[in-house]
């Protein structure tokens, strides 16, 4: 004899049913794998790449640009930079949408109510008579889908995914605005020494016109050193007004990072004031948690792989309990006067039988995406090594590049002072001083070029390492 009579042979059935459908709900949809990268690199191509356990992106972006100038802008442009605006308004958006995607697998609670009155006309064997009444009902109706399948949980699974990627995207805003507030302020310090070299030339070019004109008009020289010295006058003023321009929309470039109008920028240290940190690169294998285009990138992994398990879900039957408890009057003419109350409950399934494809092909898209989405990863992580890679080939670079060019520079320099001094002691024309003069400048020039590109190395080093990113999404102001 059975111990629970109350338990008979179709009810264990459906026991036994249900108990399996929810063994086998837990299969529907594949799991999350993250993919490998076939020949994944060891180390970053460079001609003095050294790995270390250290690297720079474990520094705070204060501690690797201590101008402090400079860190007054980064902190501005992070409180008022539109683009980060824009980044935390669609994480809210997205942290939204994982609550949404939750609610589903939980109790949906609802009311319904409603009232009226009419008259009809009714036939009597005498004539016509009419009749009133009214009425109004409410209720409350509940349903609960019960997510065999997975359906819910992957939704929910995708829109936290999502949620991650946007943090993600948010860290790298962050990450950026930081790089180009630093670059554009280099390239203004940049600007400024060109400016001033360029002053500089004009000034000595001005000086050798007075010269050359109260020797023409003395009649001890000739017309062409004038010419020539009008002429490299000129071409200094030119640079001169190209300089201001490229100054003006530069500072205006950097106000629109920080949230303002066009306007000045004020200045730190000079561009050859400015000190550069070490580089240490740290582990390449280091660099997969640190990037956050490669961190958001796997998160759109995750989000794609629990779509495949959505569309898998649509296979299968969608069951739920469904119930209904209310109650209604009626008033006719007065005679009538009285209420009553109205329940149900129910379950519901209801699944595809045919759909001409739609639920294939629906999930064949979805697969398809899963292949975007890790095509896309594994292209990220290539883009990074290589920008970390061209960053360290160009330190080296521009390291052997400034020193040639300091050399050549102090050596133009010497060349000048020895043709003024000839030219002074009457052993040669002035065309020696103004052919030294003319390889000076572009020589500074040059170099000036070369200091900012030096410092624009360690900006973008400090990106493609994805520096940074120990600090939470609060503690990236300067504490200074």
């Amino acid at each position: 004899m059975s111990k629970n009579p109350g338990l008979h042979g179709p009810a264990r059935l459906c026991i036994a049913a249900a108990a399996t459908a929810l063994v086998a709900g837990c299969a529907v949809g594949p799991a999350y794998e993250k993919p490998e990268v076939p020949q994944m690199a060891t180390e970053f191509r460079s001609p003095q790449a050294v790995s270390t356990a250290s690297s720079m992106a474990d520094l705070s972006w204060w501690q690797v640009f201590d101008d402090k100038q400079l860190q007054a802008l980064v902190n501005q442009a992070l409180a008022n930079n539109l683009d980060l605006k824009v980044a935390v308004a669609r994480i809210d958006q997205a942290r939204a949408l994982v609550g949404v995607a939750g609610s589903q697998r939980k109790p949906q609670i609802g009311y319904t109510a409603d009232g009226g009155a009419a008259e009809s006309v009714l036939p009597l064997s005498v004539g016509v008579d009419s009749v009133q009444y009214a009425g109004a009902s409410g209720g409350l109706n509940f349903f609960w889908e019960l997510d065999l399948w997975g359906r819910v949980k992957n939704t929910k699974t995708s829109a936290q995914a999502s949620l991650l990627a946007q943090e993600d995207v948010r860290r790298g805003v962050l990450l950026s605005l930081v790089g180009d507030v630093a670059s554009g302020y280099f390239r203004l310090l940049a600007l400024d020494r060109e400016l001033a070299i360029a002053e500089e030339s004009a000034g000595v070019y001005g000086r050798n016109v007075d010269l050359f004109t109260q020797r023409f008009d003395a009649g001890r020289d000739t017309r062409l050193p004038l010419e020539r010295a009008q002429a490299n006058l000129a071409g200094a003023e030119d640079r001169i007004a190209d300089l201001k321009r490229a100054i003006g929309q530069q500072e205006n470039l950097i106000n629109v990072l920080l949230g303002n109008f066009p306007g000045p920028v004020a200045r730190g240290r000079a561009l050859t004031e400015q000190t550069r940190p070490e580089t240490a690169v740290g582990l390449s294998s280091d660099l997969m948690q640190r990037r956050p285009d490669i961190r958001a990138a796997e998160q759109l992994m995750v989000k794609a792989n629990a779509e495949v398990g959505i569309a898998a879900a649509s296979y299968f039957p969608r069951i739920g309990l469904s119930a209904f408890f209310g109650a209604r009057t009626v008033d006719i003419e007065g005679v009538v006067n009285d209420s009553f109350n109205v329940w149900n409950v129910a379950g519901t399934i209801a699944g595809p039988l045919f759909t001409g494809g739609r639920v294939s092909q629906s999930k064949a898209n979805r697969e398809a995406y899963w292949d975007e989405t890790v095509a896309q990863y594994r292209k990220t992580i290539l883009v990074a090594f290589q920008e970390t890679s061209d960053v360290l080939i160009a330190r080296q670079a521009l390291d052997d590049r400034r020193a040639a060019l300091e050399r050549q520079v102090q050596a133009l320099q010497r060349s000048v002072d020895l043709a003024n001094q000839r030219y002074e002691g009457g052993r040669s024309s002035y065309f020696e001083v103004l052919d030294a003069e003319q390889q000076l400048f572009p020589a500074q020039y040059a170099l000036t070029q070369v200091q900012r590109d030096q410092l624009l190395v360690i900006v973008n080093l400090y990106k493609a390492l994805g520096g940074g990113w120990k600090l939470e999404p609060e503690g990236w102001v300067s504490p200074n």
